[in-house]
C-alpha cells in the first residue's frame, strides 16, 4: 500500500507542470508527510560548495535561509599573557639550569665473572669495571635526570665455552661526570679526584672469571655507594658577607649574569665568570654565596659554599666599606670587624686557607662618607694588633691575613674596576712564576740526591 501511494505520487509529480513541480521543490524538507503513514523529518540539506554551479538544483527554503543568513560574530579565543609563556620558559630553564647541584650520590657495581669450564680448563671473562670520567660540560644535575635510579652497572664476563676456552671481558660502564669531582665512599674514604677533562677514576672494579684456582666459580664485582662532591675549579674566588656587592662586581667584571638584588642572600648557589684581557689571557672568578657568622660550623649551608673556596688558586675579600649588619637583631660589624671575622671562619673551616694569595676589595665606595671610614679600615689594617682588644676572642683569628694589595671599588660606578682587574692578573702571574720556580728547584734537588 506504502509503495502503491509512493509511486503514485511520484507519477503525478512527473505529469504536473513546472510550477507545481516548483512549489513542491521550495517546501521546507521536514513539512512533507504522506498519509496515513508519516515520514521521519529529513534532516536539512548541506549548504552547496563554493565550486557548486549556478542554475544548478533549486535549494530549499531552510537552506537558503541557512546560506544567507548573516554569520555570528567569531568568539575572540582569550589572549594568553606573555607571562603564561615566559613563565612556562623560564620553568623549562629552570630545570634544565636553576637548580644547581654539587653532590650526588649513586650506586656503582662491577660485572660479575664469567663460569669457567672445569673439563677443559676453561677460564671465564673478567667482569667488567666502573670508570667515572670527567667532561667540561657535563653537571650533576645533568647526569641525575639522565639516570634517575642513580644506578650504574657493569656487564658481566663471557662463560667458557667449547668454541671459546677464555671468556671474553664484561663491557665496562662509564659515568660522565663534572670537572672537579672528589670521589667519597660512604665510610669517608677517598677514592680520587678528577680534576681536569678526559681524567679517568676506576670506582667499582669487576669480578674475576672462574678458574682452577677458584674452582672454576667466578666471582662478583665490587659494589659500594660513592658520594660525588663538585668543588669549583676557578682561578679567584670571591668571599664576602651577604649584600656586599659580589654580584654586582662579578658582573662588572666579567660577562656572567648573575641575580643581582638590594637584599640579602641573593646569590644562593655559585657562579662562574671569565675576565678577558688584551692578549687573550683568561682568568675564571666565582662568586660564592653570602657567609655569615658560624659559618665553619656549618651554620646558613657554611660547608656547602666553602667547600668551593678550596680550589680557587686566589681569594678576594669583598667587603661593605659601611659595615655589614645581617638583620636588625644581629650586632653591627664595622668593615674591620668584617675582614677579621671572615678571615676566622676560613680559618676554622681549613688551615689550609690562611696560605692563599689574598686581595681584598672595598665595594660601595659611591656611598656618602665612604672616603672617610676607607681611611679608617685602613689605619686599622696597617697595625691590626692595636685594634684587636676591641673584638671578642673568638672572633680574632690566629694567623692575620697579609693582603696582596687593597682597592678601593665601586661596582655602581665602576671605580677601581679596572685596577682591580690588573691586580688580579699580576698576582696570579706571581703566583705562577713561584710555582714553576719552586718546581724547578724541587726538580735539581732530586736530580742532585740522585747523583750523590
Amino acid at each position: 500500500m506504502f509503495r502503491s501511494a509512493l509511486v503514485a505520487i511520484c507519477s503525478s509529480g512527473s505529469s504536473s507542470s513546472g510550477a507545481s513541480r516548483k512549489a513542491l521543490l521550495r517546501r521546507p524538507a521536514w513539512t512533507f508527510s504522506l498519509w496515513p503513514f508519516a515520514v521521519q523529518p529529513s534532516p536539512p540539506a548541506p549548504p552547496p560548495s563554493r565550486r557548486a554551479r549556478r542554475g544548478s538544483a533549486s535549494l530549499s527554503c531552510a537552506a537558503s535561509l541557512a546560506l544567507h543568513a548573516p554569520k555570528p560574530p567569531l568568539k575572540e579565543a582569550p589572549l594568553r599573557p606573555l607571562v603564561t609563556s615566559m613563565g612556562r620558559l623560564s620553568r623549562a630553564l629552570l630545570r634544565e639550569y636553576g637548580r644547581f647541584m654539587d653532590d650526588l650520590r649513586i650506586y656503582v657495581k662491577g660485572g660479575t665473572g664469567g663460569m669457567g669450564h672445569p673439563r677443559l680448563g676453561g677460564e671465564g671473562g673478567k667482569g667488567g669495571d666502573v670508570w667515572l670520567v670527567a667532561q667540561k660540560k657535563m653537571t650533576l644535575k645533568r647526569l641525575k635526570d639522565r639516570f634517575p635510579s642513580k644506578r650504574f652497572v657493569a656487564g658481566a664476563g663471557a662463560n667458557s665455552s667449547l668454541a671459546t676456552l677464555k671468556g671474553t671481558k664484561g663491557k665496562d660502564c662509564e659515568v660522565k661526570v663534572p670537572q672537579g669531582i672528589s670521589v667519597t665512599r660512604d665510610d669517608g674514604k677517598v677514592i680520587g679526584e678528577l680534576d681536569r677533562a678526559e681524567d679517568r677514576l676506576l670506582v667499582a672494579r669487576g669480578g674475576v672469571g672462574g678458574c682452577m684456582a677458584t674452582n672454576f666459580l667466578p666471582s662478583r664485582g665490587q659494589r659500594l655507594m660513592i658520594h660525588l662532591d663538585l668543588k669549583l675549579i676557578a682561578d679567584v674566588g670571591l668571599v664576602g658577607f651577604p649584600n656586599a656587592g659580589k654580584s654586582s662586581l662579578l658582573t662588572k667584571i666579567s660577562h656572567a649574569t648573575p641575580q643581582i638584588a638590594d637584599y640579602a642572600f641573593t646569590t644562593i648557589k655559585p657562579e662562574l665568570g671569565t675576565v678577558k684581557y688584551a692578549d687573550f689571557k683568561q682568568i675564571t672568578v666565582a662568586d660564592l654565596p653570602g657567609l655569615i657568622e658560624g659559618a665553619h660550623a656549618n651554620k646558613g649551608r657554611g660547608h656547602k659554599f666553602l667547600k668551593h673556596v678550596e680550589r680557587t688558586k686566589q681569594l678576594l675579600f669583598v667587603v661593605d666599606v659601611a659595615g655589614f649588619q645581617l638583620s636588625p637583631t644581629s650586632p653591627f660589624r664595622t668593615a674591620f670587624e668584617t675582614v677579621i671575622l671572615l678571615a676566622k671562619e676560613l680559618e676554622l673551616y681549613k688551615e689550609e686557607l690562611r696560605t692563599k694569595s689574598s686581595l681584598l676589595a672595598v665595594n660601595k665606595m659611591d656611598l656618602p662618607n665612604a672616603r672617610e671610614k676607607l681611611n679608617e679600615l685602613m689605619e686599622q689594617l696597617r697595625s691590626p694588633q692595636d685594634y684587636m682588644h676591641t673584638l671578642p676572642k673568638n672572633m680574632i683569628p690566629e694567623v692575620i691575613v697579609n693582603f696582596k694589595e687593597i682597592i678601593p671599588i665601586s661596582a655602581h660606578s665602576g671605580e677601581g674596576i679596572e685596577e682591580l682587574i690588573m691586580c688580579l692578573r699580576k698576582v696570579l702571574d706571581e703566583e705562577s712564576e713561584k710555582k714553576i720556580e719552586d718546581h724547578q728547584n724541587q726538580q735539581l734537588r732530586a736530580m742532585r740526591s740522585s747523583e750523590i
